[in-house]
């Protein structure tokens, strides 16, 4: 708000008579209005205005009713593991609050379910975790809603926003539970829910501005209080690198940390920040922008018998944007990733009978994609299509996310990561991950990477130092278990750690061994339980080991210890959630119902968090 002693200011101390500001009013009031912005300087012009033709009866006068009117509030609800719903929401309320809106945004896990009956303008943006299940922190809410205790809300306009990735069985499936469940409760859309894919840009852009065109004449009031007006957003301490604008970066160091006879190809990533001041916290993600290989975009080239010349264009950052097909393929387009909506257009360009049976079955169409690149597509039928055609049926490359291996309070201006090299072999050729290649093939030390910081809230050490924590990350889901140590080591906390460790064999897999020992050594890691599935001929993993500490497991539970997985999200960790489930059932005296909600309250008290991908 503007400064109260000009609020205030007593006419008398004017040496014109009221006419105008003495020299050292003026230049503090010129000092003032710089900082704030149209809408709160509209509002103190209209407030400044009024109390002049009151002049000296001003400050006796009670204040115009319509002083007094409070602006409808429009309610942001955000539900996000990784933090990507979080980012979507954050760009919704600045939009929203520039077009003059009165926003409260919250993230749903501090949002008290029950006061959803007092809202009328409520937008929720969901993402969702692993198999259809809601983000860690919208579990509560998730259930409220879902509950037979949700009220009727026959007063309620909402817009849902639900995040999530094609490739998956229950492609945003959150979103749509809160949306089918409030419709049902009797509240009305403001707009229809939009489901976005992991290009996401675009799609929520355009809904963002789509909402607050719906409601900014009904939520907009000119004769807004002052405690609405002052509201508005002010600039914030945030990074100025994000997933729109990353920093570029050196890469220093691709170090193999597997053996020479390992089936793996496991390096260990050092990035450079130097003095960009990007910081970030153990449990976050370094989003990585990538650039397909080039080898790659030729065969593909080759193959669809285009140039590489052609002249193709699609929005980027909201504007459309002109590229050679060849450079749009190497940096803009995804090719190593395939969407099932890549095999549907495909499979009707071609004709293929093969391709028009996979794609006519949701399930089959999305395994089909997680096993082809778009080459291997492409080389099973031909089709007549052109440049610009093709284009418009591929996603946007969208930057990979890698769990931080390192603590700041160690490594300083750097960033560390643990990335696995994805190979396999297809159709007589060697297929490769398109961000992993580039980070432990193709990028050379002293060159430049784009990154940026995605923090992740959901996944977090405890905020005492004293309280113990259970790490099962097997391969390469070990990478934030050696940054919580490093922290844990720079704050010296007293709290006991126990790892679980998996992978194939312990001579060529064992990652990071030496720093392992070291911890062990040195008593920071109380315990470390390992499992090597090669080196016998019953192959043994991380759950085995859980399930052969079942007691001890169980005990460090009951004395507040938080537990982390990290790793493979389609068998690991399912697995491992099994496996803990039926711990707590022969240990706990409980039925497997009863083990899910001593599970579930885990969750939601933030000691069971997963990192699974």
């Amino acid at each position: 708000m503007l400064p109260e002693r000009l609020l205030n200011q007593n006419t008398s101390n004017s040496a014109n008579n009221g006419s105008a500001l003495d020299a050292n009013q003026l230049a503090s009031l010129k000092q003032s209005v710089a900082d704030y912005s149209s809408l709160q300087l509209a509002w103190a012009s209209g407030y400044l205005a009024a109390r002049s033709e009151q002049g000296q009866y001003a400050q006796l006068a009670p204040a115009p009713a319509a002083a007094t009117v409070v602006a409808k509030t429009l309610t942001i609800l955000y539900a996000s593991q990784t933090g990507n719903a979080k980012g979507v929401a954050g760009q919704l309320e600045k939009s929203a609050k520039a077009a003059g809106i009165n926003v409260v945004l919250k993230n749903i896990a501090d949002y008290k379910a029950k006061a959803i009956k007092n809202e009328t303008h409520l937008l929720i943006v969901a993402s969702t975790n692993g198999e259809g299940e809601p983000p860690d922190d919208a579990i509560e809410f998730h259930e409220f809603l879902l509950g037979k205790k949700a009220p009727k809300l026959p007063n309620l306009s909402y817009s849902v926003l639900a995040l999530g990735d094609s490739s998956y069985e229950f492609f945003c499936k959150t979103g749509q539970d809160f949306d089918e469940r409030l419709q049902a409760l009797g509240a009305k859309q403001v707009t229809p829910r939009v489901d976005c894919d992991v290009d996401y840009d675009s799609d929520s852009e355009s809904w963002t501005l789509s909402i607050v065109e719906s409601l900014k004449d009904e939520l907009t009031q000119a004769d807004a209080t002052l405690a609405t007006v002052i509201d508005l957003p002010t600039a914030g301490a945030a990074s100025q690198y994000s997933k729109q604008n990353p920093l570029s970066a050196e890469f220093s160091l691709s170090q193999k940390i597997t053996g020479r006879d390992s089936a793996k190809d496991v390096r260990h990533i050092e990035i450079d920040l130097g003095e960009s001041g990007l910081t970030y916290q153990v449990g976050d993600a370094l989003g990585v922008w990538f650039e397909n290989d080039e080898t790659l975009v030729a065969k593909l080239l080759t193959e669809l018998n285009f140039s590489g010349d052609e002249k193709v264009s699609f929005k980027v950052s909201g504007e459309v944007q002109e590229f050679s097909l060849k450079a749009a393929l190497i940096s803009q387009l995804e090719i190593t990733q395939t969407a099932p909506s890549f095999i549907e257009f495909w499979a009707q360009a071609s004709k293929d009978s093969k391709l028009v049976t996979v794609a006519g079955d949701k399930n089959t169409a999305r395994e089909f994609a997680g096993e082809h690149q778009i080459i291997d597509v492409v080389n099973l039928a031909k089709a007549d299509v052109n440049a610009q055609e093709f284009v418009d049926a591929l996603r946007k490359i969208t930057p990979r996310l890698y769990s931080i291996a390192s603590a700041q309070a160690e490594v300083e201006e750097e960033v560390h990561l643990t990335v696995g090299l994805v190979s396999y072999e297809a159709n007589g050729d060697t297929r490769t991950g398109g961000a992993s290649s580039f980070l432990t093939e193709r990028l050379e030390e002293g060159q430049k990477v784009r990154v940026f910081v995605e923090h992740n809230d959901n996944f977090r050490l405890p905020q005492s130092d004293d309280t113990p924590v259970i790490m099962i990350g097997p391969g390469t889901g070990v990478a934030p278990f050696r940054a919580f140590m490093q922290e844990r080591e720079a704050r010296d906390a007293g709290g006991d750690n126990w790892m679980f460790f998996g992978d194939q064999t312990f001579t060529q897999d064992f990652l990071y061994q030496t720093e392992w020992q070291n911890y062990l050594k040195s008593g920071l890691l109380t315990r470390m339980d390992v499992a090597f599935s090669r080196d016998q001929a019953e192959k043994i993993y991380v759950q085995d080991r859980l399930k052969e500490q079942a007691a001890e497991v169980f005990s460090w539970l009951e004395r507040g210890a938080h537990l982390y997985i990290c790793g493979d999200a389609n068998r690991m960790a399912k697995d491992v959630h099994q496996t803990l489930n039926e711990i707590i059932q022969e240990h706990g005296k409980l039925t497997a119902e009863q083990a899910e909600d001593y599970l579930k309250s885990l969750r939601s008290n933030k000691r069971y968090q997963k990192d699974v991908y």
